[in-house]
């Protein structure tokens, strides 16, 4: 590809809207610009990536004995309606109405889709195992889009479901995605975890997630460097522990703390840790109010809450004016004791004596609180968020945490969606059995910006050449210069006779411009032209190293061809 016919808008100064360093270079590189709120179009320089990533993630799936296939974006309600989720995607699935007054979604998923077209057209137990995949557009009213193609309400995703009749067949095809992941995030050259997780509004039992360690990740990784226990926050179980507390059997006694709100502002006026205070936080569960009580230097893990009171839409903390309500205080002086609504206390709190809580009184606190005596709890559970120096507990050694960025999912969906639709095959024996299924996503867009927040310097991307839209850049240094320009074009016409996706910068600029741009859009390697030429000599030079260095011409190809086929 020549430069000068080439769309790359690249840009000198950083977006005012990129808050991340993936979403400040694909839009300085020209990759990507926003049209809405989550909402982008790819310029052909990063849909050459993306399409690249799909290509990997194909001939992976391939080889792993999947099929592809192509659903539609707009689905009817009625798959949806059948299992459930039509309610249970709440505000996150954009919904629509036909001319008709008909119902229907932009796919944020599709198990449903996949199941009905297995019903519609297997018609033998003999075609399964099976599994069937896609690589499409989803659609997700995301309610805070942000970091770019990292969390978008439009994105590019594999999805892939498996069919098998026995557990040890949905065993065995889970793996067979273990490994097919495990070898396209090798290739791509990301630095993954895979981490147990939570299966969300996907249901099922078994759930893994491929996590690119990243501080401005949105998950949280809990992992265990003894044993190699992995999960994200959602998953990790918080074994118990428990701390100094004021001995003996004391009465509860009402404290008054006036414009007292947070554990912070209790710890320095009532002269005690953070760890002698209960938080109580109140919650909307679907069409209900209840309280969570942690720790004070504890969080609330939300989706453990959630999947533990078993609400279908979002858990959402209380309003203001609800709170007020419910404990007949301002926000911050909620507490168990005489509160009129379901308290779910983490385990922890059943191990704490002589605590201090709200009062349920604006300015008061109640102190030598007990659990059993003073209040009595609807459920005790693990409802809280695990932290750096955890017991871990798979062998209680310290945990450690990191963020992370989940760029693949695969679950054990088991009978949910086949029962929900009546998916059955009938045996050799003439036993009707419940069609047993696996879910398994990739974000490919995602996947695209998380190889540039982990392969970038302070002069642009560093493509892995797999995915790097150009391998290798041939640059003139004057444009102007016959003799230069000549050469520049034997070396493109070489490079791309060997099977090497060349980019010959023929623009009318200056040297620092072209390199510059070079580094920004990340092109694996470099050959320039310039005052040596008369010489048969170039500069060769690799986007990851510092250095540029002389050698003939012919040299400069070799090296540059086998740079490439050795790290496709």
């Amino acid at each position: 590809m020549r430069m000068s016919k080439l769309l790359m808008p690249t840009l000198r100064e950083v977006p005012a809207e990129a808050e991340i360093t993936s979403h400040k270079l694909m839009l300085r590189a020209g990759l990507i610009r926003k049209l809405s709120s989550g909402i982008y179009s790819y310029l052909p320089l990063g849909l050459r990536v993306e399409r690249k990533i799909e290509q990997i993630v194909r001939e992976e799936m391939d080889r792993a004995g999947a099929q592809e296939l192509l659903m539609p974006a707009l689905l009817p309600a009625e798959a949806y309606q059948a299992s459930g989720r039509w309610d249970v995607f709440g505000a996150s699935m954009f919904k629509l109405k036909d001319r008709y007054d008909r119902d229907y979604c932009l796919g944020p998923t599709h198990e449903e889709l996949f199941t009905q077209a297995v019903i519609d057209n297997v018609r033998s137990y003999k075609e399964y195992p099976m599994t069937l995949y896609q690589i499409q557009h989803k659609y997700r009213d995301e309610g805070r889009p942000r970091f770019g193609v990292i969390r978008s309400r439009e994105f590019v995703m594999k999805d892939a479901y498996s069919f098998d009749l026995t557990e040890e067949g949905l065993d065995e095809s889970y793996k067979a995605m273990y490994d097919a992941y495990c070898r396209i995030f090798n290739r791509l050259k990301l630095d993954f975890t895979i981490v147990d997780a939570d299966s969300g509004a996907m249901g099922g039992s078994g759930s893994q997630e491929f996590m690119v360690k990243s501080p401005v990740g949105e998950d949280g990784i809990a992992y265990c460097d003894f044993c190699g226990y992995a999960a994200n926050f959602e998953k990790a179980e918080c074994i118990p522990t428990e701390v100094d507390c004021v001995e003996g059997d004391l009465a509860m006694e009402k404290i008054h703390t006036p414009n007292v709100h947070t554990i912070e502002e209790l710890v320095d006026f009532m002269n005690a840790k953070p760890y002698n205070f209960v938080k109580t936080i109140l919650y909307k569960a679907d069409d209900k109010y209840i309280a969570a009580m942690v720790r004070g230097d504890r969080d609330v893990n939300e989706v453990k809450l959630k999947n533990l009171v078993g609400c279908t839409d979002d858990l959402e903390l209380a309003e203001p004016h609800i709170v007020r309500q419910l404990t007949n205080a301002e926000v911050g002086f909620a507490g168990p004791v005489g509160l009129d609504i379901p308290v779910y206390a983490d385990k922890e709190v059943e191990l704490m004596k002589n605590f201090i809580v709200g009062a349920n009184e604006t300015d008061m606190h109640y102190k030598n609180v007990n659990m059993g005596r003073d209040f009595t709890p609807h459920t005790v559970a693990d409802i809280r968020t695990i932290t750096s120096g955890d017991a871990c507990p798979k062998c209680g050694k310290p945990i450690k945490t990191a963020q992370g960025i989940e760029v693949g999912h695969i679950f054990k969906l088991g009978t949910k969606y086949s029962k929900a639709l009546g998916l059955t095959a009938q045996t050799e024996t003439g036993e009707e059995k419940t069609v047993i299924m696996g879910c398994y996503g990739i974000g490919v867009t995602r996947c695209l910006a998380a190889s540039v927040e982990q392969n970038n310097d302070e002069n642009g991307i560093i493509w892995p050449v797999a995915i790097a839209p150009y391998e290798v850049s041939v640059v003139p240094v004057n444009a102007k210069n016959d003799e230069q320009v000549k050469m520049a074009e034997e070396i493109y016409e070489k490079l791309l006779a060997n099977g090497v996706e060349a980019l010959l910068d023929d623009r009318d600029e200056r040297p620092g411009v072209k390199f510059k741009d070079s580094d920004l859009i990340g092109v694996p390697a470099r050959i320039v032209v310039g005052k040596k030429c008369g010489e048969g000599i170039v500069e060769y030079k690799l986007r990851g190293e510092a250095n540029a260095v002389e050698m003939p011409v012919s040299e400069a190809i070799e090296s540059a061809c086998k740079f490439i086929n050795e790290n496709k």
